[in-house]
């Protein structure tokens, strides 16, 4: 199994950054990425990253605002937030599949990914 930790979420003002970390650990993966899911409603994919090349995918709504990296040597990979809006208020999950593309296609089927964190809350108040 592929562990994964998130941490750095908080409440932060509208137009703020925040950086959010995602510690892996366990078996092989290839992709790190982060979905936000609101209470009551579906994960929207946010970003993904390959964990040996750095090529990255991005969500619509994040694309430009968002940056999402990784450290190899700590398996951990971040998601730097700019500009952030109350509509980003979300649960922020980690999860772990074998390609970024992967990633963003289990948007509407998140159990068939490798791995699923447990989430960070992120609160944006305007």
């Amino acid at each position: 199994q592929v562990q994964l930790v998130e941490s750095g979420g908080g409440l932060v003002q509208a137009g703020g950054s925040q950086r959010l970390s995602c510690a892996a650990s366990g078996r092989t993966f290839n992709a790190l990425g982060w979905f936000r899911q609101v209470p009551a409603q579906e994960p929207e994919f946010v970003a993904a990253i390959s964990f040996a090349t750095g090529s990255a995918l991005y969500g619509d709504s994040v694309r430009g605002r968002f940056t999402i990296s990784r450290d190899n040597a700590k398996n951990t990979v971040y998601l730097q937030m700019n500009s952030l809006k109350p509509e980003d208020t979300a649960v922020y999950h980690c999860a772990a599949d074998r390609h970024p593309k992967n990633i963003r296609a289990h948007e509407t089927s998140v159990r068939d990914l490798d791995a699923w964190g447990q989430g960070t809350l992120v609160t944006v108040s305007s």
